[in-house]
């Protein structure tokens, strides 16, 4: 489906100004063998903006992250639209209506995605410089070998992976964990993707390491002006790198606001017990921890 600018789809609660956004979710609905996990999800991300979506465990964040690029397969049932501002002032397209072969196009090269357990992402028997260059060609077809290997190196370089060159032809069980999501993130960013999605990238990372991702990341998204949904369960986390912050719960949003706002005085009370739940150096170590309710 395509809509003109003139003649976008209104959807409750949302205003004209919001379908002006690079992706606009509308009123989003996924069902798994007739259980409902998103529930009515309607949220915006302006070009260059980097919102959070933050909530626990089965509350519909990664599913309704899955659905932006089509990733979801033949169980899920959808229903909402998902729309995505085309380059160069084209028509908005509905994500959620288009063939195959146009979301392939569009999947690594317009919008990408980097997952949270690298090792599980990544091909085992296949050099990393191969998987990273393998990216690149897939939507440069007319590259040389010799051209994807070179932009394979440089995508490895910015992200500070040492001597990729000469580490080009390594496997990844050869690269410590942090090492192994810079590699997606290289993945994800050859193809200079207009919307990165990362969904939980440093869960399965140490605090150390899941500091200079959050870093990593957040320099490249200044440096390039990149256009970013952030995923997770950990409300402080998702405060430091995105602008904006939607909650959800059950499969819906619950609340969404600027990050300073939400992280400071929360008006729903799902997203003040989220806050309290987070242990901190003043936190009684003889009292138990704070449930979310």
């Amino acid at each position: 489906m395509i809509h003109s600018r003139s003649l976008r789809p209104s959807v409750a609660g949302i205003g004209y100004d919001d379908l002006m956004s690079l992706l606009q979710i509308c009123d989003l609905h996924i069902s798994f063998h007739a259980t409902e996990a998103v529930r009515g999800v309607s949220v915006h991300i302006d070009e260059g903006e980097v919102l959070g979506l933050v909530g626990e465990s089965g509350s519909g964040k990664s599913a309704t992250a899955l659905a932006i690029p089509g990733l979801l397969g033949p169980s899920a049932q959808i229903t909402g639209q998902i729309l995505w501002e085309t380059r160069n002032n084209g028509p908005t397209i509905d994500l959620l209506r288009q063939p195959a072969e146009s979301l392939r196009s569009i999947r690594g090269r317009e919008i990408a995605m980097i997952f949270q357990e690298p090792m599980t992402a990544l091909n085992p028997v296949m050099s990393i410089g191969r998987q990273v260059a393998e990216c690149a060609a897939a939507h440069a077809p007319s590259w040389t070998p010799s051209e994807a290997k070179r932009k394979a190196i440089a995508a490895l370089e910015a992200v500070a992976i040492p001597d990729a060159g000469a580490r080009y032809g390594d496997y990844p069980h050869q690269f410590s964990g942090g090492q192994r999501q810079r590699i997606l993130i290289a993945m994800a960013l050859i193809n200079r993707p207009r919307l990165l999605i990362a969904d939980e990238p440093t869960t399965a990372l140490d605090v150390t390491v899941q500091a200079q991702i959050l870093e990593l990341l957040t320099q490249l998204q200044r440096e390039h002006g990149l256009t970013m949904l952030f995923i997770s369960h950990d409300l402080a986390v998702v405060g430091n790198v995105a602008s904006r912050v939607a909650v959800m719960r059950q499969g819906q949003v619950v609340e969404t606001g600027p990050s300073l706002r939400l992280l400071t005085a929360p008006e729903h009370p799902y997203t003040r017990s989220l806050l309290a739940a987070v242990p901190s150096l003043r936190t009684p170590r003889n009292e138990p921890l704070a449930v979310v309710n």
